[in-house]
């Protein structure tokens, strides 16, 4: 207890000391700009709006659009140019509203965009063609800020702003802990952040960045899976992006759960704009600017570095002993050539690396187990260019070339121990000195080159069709091998070649009226490992009831491949016969039934509310031969997926539940967001017991909200807060007597995800302050999750030392503080 309150204290003291210099640094620039000029006062106060307007459908840059800031009195404005591009000038920062306009098209408003003295702010307007054309008659279209970008996704998808990766208290500026915040996705791992949604294991998620399918964005993440324990994707650099859930459209394959469809903005056309940040997430620079000011080409680049070191220093923990390096790398180049041919070319890459002592590590340990030295060495990168070509206003051709890498070394050696836990040898402190015995070794990298095309064509104001293809071309090395029976090593894998992916897919829209859209597709994916393939139907319908009441309604049927190191595993041929096979080589494509029914009411332009039910029939789930609970279902939320031979595709899965979203979006000073999902998760293994899945937490409820406090023209404070309280994380069974016995831990399997831990329950606050000096733009944040330090159990394991189970709690009191400055 001693030693939480002596950290809890010098956390505070760091805070108290941080904070006294930014205020009193602000104060400093203040006074000193009182005394300016008028003049120079003006040019502190203000900043530009730049930005551009184009058709919804098929991103053909709209001339003349009327662009006009509402909130300013008198009003200000300007038009679009050639190449659909605005810029208003000299903007008082602040908050404010912006109106675009264009014959023939639905007007739209964006509302409360922050406008700060550090950067110019840059909106992009998407407008939507009007069905009922040559009326006297003007449709406003308050900007939805949930309506995703895709307008195919009929039901269970949303957009998300920068502003909020980094509003929402305990996202950590990470998209993927942001978008748990979310109905229907379970953020019940402090450690890490796998996107669980409805009970789906975080293996069926698909990650896309600028439309290309990408391996998982994340540092110290297992190969294979989806998540981490630290994002590489830097909120700072992106722009509005989708996040969906269920039923969604023909141009997303190879996924089961959900999709990630993320998008960079450009950097500033016009001038070089810098950025430096250093919390939780690292140390970082950015930089962004025009290549000349004769061109409209433009570059951004974001660099990071690992942190956490300091962290360690003031005596925060993150739950392990070991001390993870990291840095990464976000990028985006875009070279118009002209009005028809648009290049952009974009990379994101990081590395990472963890070393844990196992003589150090306690039976507490989040990230790693007592007695084992372990070394975890993981990468990513990818690299790509989309070239869009316009034939005319109505129809544009996309090519997209991309090349990434997957890399995950790991090692594993055990340490040996007496029947009482006692490491031996040691010396007279108890520190081990002898030599670890090797236990496990393996080194996977996946490299993949894609070529991506799509064909968009808007027939009319009431028939959009698009068809496009991606040839995935992998190259495979995976090895890694195993102790067994104290003194034979066993290979696991050992396979290096390749195979391609290929994925086609066409999808229609059709518009009956303003207020009736059905949205249809085909997807179509062949494998050529194994020669499996699947077709899959997907459907969207919208329904306008009344002006503030929406029905929706969406089916698709979804597959998705094994993950590929499952394919890969050996078997030992046996009866006397030496050598090994693939037993795992013919699985098919997991697939599901996915139906979801939405229905959206208005209670004005800044507040709605959301029901959503929805059922998902899970087949061909990959099992064991033999009678058994085990179901690849349950594979994804752990730094390693499992990997038994003799599977077979004849698993099933249910999940089924309602969410409620009720939400207010920024305006006056304020928001909150309620999210609420109770759901039900089922699974199928071979022994034909259904059971509940290890995500099957059966309820999950968030409440967010924050307050913004404008104490001048220039400093801000917010207050913003979080409530999550779900159902306890399931686990199997310990078999105690078993694992005396054994001196190991044993699990009851035919007990699997019977047990159920209490409640999830964290509350987060964040205070927020916000400085507009001239030209230059700081900001501070404290951010404290788990503000109550409630001991959330994460796990159990069996301590050899003490003889019994012991319960591996979560993140206690985590505080995270974070300065930004823009200029």
């Amino acid at each position: 207890m001693w030693a939480n309150f002596l950290s809890l204290f010098r956390i505070l003291l760091f805070l108290c000391f941080t904070v006294f210099i930014f205020c009193k640094s602000s104060l400093s620039h203040a006074q000193q700009s009182l005394g300016d000029s008028s003049k120079t006062i003006k040019k502190s106060l203000y900043q530009n709006i730049r930005g551009k307007v184009v058709d919804k459908q098929t991103q053909y840059p709209i001339v003349g659009a009327i662009v006009t800031i509402t909130s300013l009195n008198p009003m200000k404005g300007t038009t679009t140019d050639l190449d659909g591009d605005f810029k208003i000038s000299e903007v008082s920062i602040g908050r404010h509203f912006i109106k675009v306009t264009y014959l023939g098209y639905t007007e739209q408003v964006f509302s409360n965009l922050l406008v700060t003295a550090g950067k110019e702010l840059i909106v992009n307007f998407e407008l939507e063609e009007q069905v009922v054309q040559n009326q006297e008659v003007i449709v406003t279209a308050e900007k939805d800020k949930t309506k995703p970008n895709n307008e195919m996704a009929a039901v269970s998808a949303r957009s998300f702003t920068i502003e909020e990766t980094s509003r929402y208290s305990g996202s950590l500026n990470d998209p993927a802990r942001m978008a748990m915040n979310f109905a229907g996705v379970s953020g019940t791992s402090d450690a890490r952040n796998d996107i669980i949604i409805r009970g789906n294991s975080p293996l069926g998620l698909l990650w896309r960045l600028e439309g290309i399918d990408i391996p998982s964005p994340n540092h110290f993440g297992a190969y294979g899976t989806t998540g981490g324990p630290i994002g590489m994707l830097n909120n700072n650099v992106l722009s509005n992006s989708d996040f969906l859930t269920s039923a969604f459209p023909a141009n997303y394959g190879n996924a089961l759960s959900g999709v990630f469809d993320l998008k960079m903005r450009k950097g500033n056309l016009e001038k070089r704009e810098y950025l430096a940040q250093i919390g939780f997430n690292g140390l970082e620079f950015g930089l962004e600017g025009p290549f000349s000011k004769k061109s409209k080409a433009s570059y951004l680049a974001n660099y990071r570095y690992s942190t956490l070191g300091l962290f360690k220093m003031i005596g925060i923990s993150f739950g392990t002993s070991a001390l993870p390096q990291y840095q990464d790398l976000n990028f985006k180049i875009d070279l118009p050539i002209n009005q028809k041919n648009k290049i952009s070319i974009f990379g994101l890459g990081g590395i990472s690396n963890v070393r844990v002592d196992g003589n150090l590590t306690d039976s507490t340990d989040l990230y790693s187990d007592r007695g084992y030295n372990q070394s975890f060495n993981t990468g990513m990168g990818v690299v790509g260019l989309n070239h869009v070509f316009f034939f005319n206003p109505s129809a544009s051709l996309k090519t997209s070339l991309a090349g990434s890498l997957s890399t995950a070394i790991a090692t594993q050696d055990s340490i040996p121990q007496d029947e009482n836990g006692r490491f031996f040898p040691s010396d007279a402190s108890g520190k081990f000195i002898g030599e670890a015995k090797v236990l496990y070794r393996s080194t996977f990298k996946q490299y993949k080159y894609t070529f991506n095309q799509s064909l968009n064509y808007k027939l009319s104001s009431k028939n959009f069709f698009s068809i496009g293809y991606f040839a995935d071309i992998y190259s495979f090395s995976l090895t890694d091998s195993i102790l067994r029976n104290k003194s034979q090593f066993f290979t696991l894998r050992d396979f290096t070649g390749a195979s391609m992916l290929i994925r086609s897919y066409a999808q229609w829209q059709h518009k009956f009226t303003e207020h009736i859209t059905l949205n249809t597709g085909l997807q179509y994916q062949y494998f050529a490992f194994n020669a499996t393939q699947a077709i899959e139907p997907r459907i969207g319908f919208k329904y306008q009831l009344l002006a503030n009441q929406f029905l929706n309604f969406g089916y698709g049927l979804h597959s998705q491949l094994q993950p590929f190191q499952i394919y890969f595993k050996e078997t030992p041929i046996g009866q006397g016969t030496s050598g090994y096979f693939r037993s795992n080589k013919d699985l098919e494509f997991v697939r599901s039934h996915q139906f979801v029914l939405g229905y959206d009411y208005l209670f004005s332009k800044n507040m709605r509310l959301k029901l959503e039910t929805y059922y998902q029939y899970i087949f061909n789930a990959a099992v064991e031969r033999k009678s058994s609970s085990y179901s690849m279902l349950n594979a994804g939320a752990d730094f390693g997926i499992p990997s038994p031979d003799n599977l077979i595709n004849n698993g099933k899965g249910e999940n089924y539940g309602i969410e409620l979203t009720l939400e207010r979006f920024y305006h006056a000073g304020y928001y909150f967001l309620i999210t609420n999902s109770i759901f039900n998760s089922l699974y199928t293994g071979s022994d034909g017991v259904q059971r509940g899945t290890g995500f099957n937490n059966n309820h999950i409820l968030n409440v967010l909200a924050g307050k913004e406090f404008k104490i001048n023209t220039r400093f801000t404070i917010s207050l913003d807060f979080k409530i999550a309280w779900a159902g306890g994380r399931r686990y199997t069974p310990i078999d105690i007597e078993k694992s005396r016995l054994l001196n190991q831990e044993v699990r009851i399997e035919n007990k699997a995800y019977e047990g159920q831990f209490q409640d999830y329950f964290r509350p987060d606050v964040k205070l927020s302050f916000r400085w507009n000096g001239k030209k230059i733009t700081q900001e501070l944040y404290f951010d404290v999750q788990n503000v109550i330090n409630r001991k959330n159990p994460f796990t159990e394991k069996y301590s050899i030392e003490k003889k019994q189970i012991i319960v591996v709690n979560q993140l206690g009191i985590f505080p995270v503080l974070q300065y930004r400055v823009t200029f």
